[in-house]
């Protein structure tokens, strides 16, 4: 409580104390006001709104009781108000119905009021396809968490809504039958799931084809290739078909493939990524579960395959990408060969990474997912240090941004980079959070918007949540290229914590298997001098610096990301000068 503030106090008797405070001390106060008010006054509600009342706070069983009514009833009006916004931003941008909408379904993926919500938004956007793909999520969600349908409510959206639609064009005459070949899906890959085979018998085929539907659900959710339908997959159920013969006839190139056998109340399923043109196995893995979570175990197999195959299929487009001539490139070409380098966590690769993006923006300046990486390109030249001068890389994020913002759509990687740089290197941390969780309500399996979300988390002193996020992203991403990041991240909310020893084990361990990643060091120098450790602390603060010429107490202040907490970095700066990192 600010010392001398009159709007907010404590009142005292000999029984009893008090809180006194104008209606606009608590945030609490302020979001109920504000949803009395216009338009504006519920975007400002929304802003508000950050999750639960007390939500990660402890309570004693008694309280808790007596206090989830109150949690509860603020729980309803937020699902309320998205609603309303939904109605309010129906011309707008829908910037913060969308951020509401993905708070609430991260907090509860089944709050079907946000689900609709965000199908109303699409609908009045025009995007009736984004429209249908979150009444499937939708329906997904209700069934996984409450085994119920979609009310008619929701339903009548999207019925209501598609009468609204201008009516399509008339149907062309057939196609000839000789032209059977799949027609071309711009730079999109295509992956099919084909039918699992049971090797239990027919009485568990129930079972079987919900694995394959999961999984089909869960890939459609990803934007970087295309999922052939469930319907076409089915026409190849009890035959044996060559996977290049499934390629050239529906245009696919990836197969996912796979086996289920049951032994007494204990299930096994393996799954496998095949290339279509050559038969190359990419990926396989296999998973165990007890038959009596079934619904569960088919949920885990989904998020699992489906956060594993993206990274797969994306490592293999850009090894096409990478032997293409330089004649040939495509914008999207040139945004896989940015990739590898953009992982690199290296100065010199991002800066090839940035010139790869400005050639492709150049060659299609509506490509929203090239401004998205190239802002978080110039993001890390701020965030890292790696900039000589970090102004001029903020205004290239920003402009980056703001081109990103415009035209990305419902591109959950697109959205999740545009939160990572706006949190890496300009101050407006709900601004990303918008991002990031709008990229969870498309895929709730996209192991890199999970990432950016636990480093969100740690920039908002909110660390438990942060490891939970971390952890999550990893078990859907364990090869993940940038897997070291996390690691990083759950080492950083130690250090936030105040852990610094446990913190400093953890950085030292990645540096052990990472050793380009120079500008880890700096995280290193202030936890192990915080830790007592200063011979570590020197020696990461000289290895720092001889890697990167710029590094200094005063660049950390102008660059740093942990300069959103002011507690938290002021104990960064203690440790770094016991480290004897440089002040300018």
């Amino acid at each position: 409580m600010p010392e001398g503030d009159q709007d907010l106090r404590l009142d005292s008797d000999t029984e009893t104390v008090r809180l006194v405070a104008a209606p606009h001390a608590l945030d609490l106060w302020q979001f109920e006001a504000l949803l009395a008010g216009q338009a504006p006054d519920r975007r400002a509600a929304a802003a508000l709104y950050q999750g639960d009342l007390l939500a990660g706070i402890p309570l004693p069983d008694p309280l808790d009781q007596w206090f989830a009514p109150h949690r509860q009833a603020i729980r309803r009006k937020a699902l309320d108000l998205v609603e309303q916004l939904s109605r309010d931003d129906a011309e707008a941008d829908g910037t913060a119905c969308e951020a509401l909408a993905g708070r609430l379904l991260a907090a509860d993926p089944a709050a079907e009021e946000a689900h609709r919500a965000l199908i109303r938004l699409r609908l009045a956007q025009g995007r009736s396809n984004a429209a249908l793909r979150q009444l499937e999520l939708c329906r997904e969600a209700l069934r996984r968490e409450l085994d119920a349908d979609p009310e008619p409510e929701t339903l009548a959206l999207l019925r209501d809504g598609a009468r609204a639609m201008p009516a399509p064009p008339a149907p062309a005459p057939p196609a000839p039958a000789a032209a059977l070949t799949p027609p071309p899906r711009g730079d999109q890959p295509a992956i099919i799931v084909m039918p699992f085979d049971n090797l239990s018998g027919e009485a568990d085929g129930y079972f079987v084809d919900g694995v394959v539907e999961e999984i089909t659900g869960a890939l459609s959710r990803v934007k970087e290739f295309f999922v052939i339908a469930r319907q076409s997959a089915f026409t190849y159920k009890g035959r044996f078909v060559d996977v290049r013969e499934v390629g050239r006839e529906l245009g696919v190139s990836y197969v996912v493939e796979g086996t289920v056998r049951r032994g007494g109340d204990r299930l096994r399923i393996s799954v496998q990524l095949v290339d279509a043109g050559t038969r190359a196995q990419l990926w396989s893995d296999r998973y165990e579960g007890a038959i009596t979570d079934i619904f569960d175990f088919q949920d885990r197999i989904a998020s699992q395959v489906a956060g594993a195959i993206l990274p797969t299929v994306r490592n293999a487009e850009i090894a096409v990408a990478a032997r293409k001539p330089p004649g040939n490139l495509r914008a999207h070409d040139l945004v896989l060969r940015a990739y590898p380098r953009i992982w690199s966590h290296d100065a010199e690769e991002n800066g090839q990474a940035i010139a790869l993006l400005r050639d492709a923006v150049a060659l299609d300046p509506r490509y929203g997912r090239a401004h998205a990486l190239l802002a978080w390109c110039h993001s890390q030249d701020v965030a890292y240090a790696w900039s000589g001068d970090p102004e001029a890389s903020r205004d290239a994020a920003r402009q980056a941004i703001e081109s990103a913002a415009d035209a990305i759509a419902d591109d959950p990687t697109a959205l999740a980079a545009v939160g990572a740089a706006i949190s890496l290197c300009l101050d407006d941390l709900p601004r990303a959070a918008s991002f990031i969780e709008s990229a969870l309500a498309l895929d709730p399996n996209h192991a890199w918007a999970w990432a950016r979300y636990g480093w969100l988390a740690v920039y908002q002193q909110r660390q438990d949540e942060a490891i939970q996020r971390f952890e999550r992203s990893l078990a859907l991403s364990p090869l993940d290229p940038l897997a070291f990041n996390l690691r990083i991240g759950i080492a950083a909310a130690f250090g936030y914590k105040g852990d610094y020893a446990e913190a400093a084990r953890r950085i030292r361990a990645v540096i052990d298997r990472h050793p380009r990643v120079t500008w880890v060091y700096r995280m290193l120098a202030w936890t192990a001098a915080l830790a007592g450790d200063l011979p570590t602390a020197r020696d990461a603060a000289r290895k720092l610096t001889a890697a990167n010429p710029h590094a200094s107490i005063e660049m950390m202040r102008r660059s740093h990301p942990g300069r959103h907490s002011a507690e938290a970095f002021d104990r960064m700066i203690e440790g770094w000068r016991l480290a004897g990192l440089p002040e300018r």
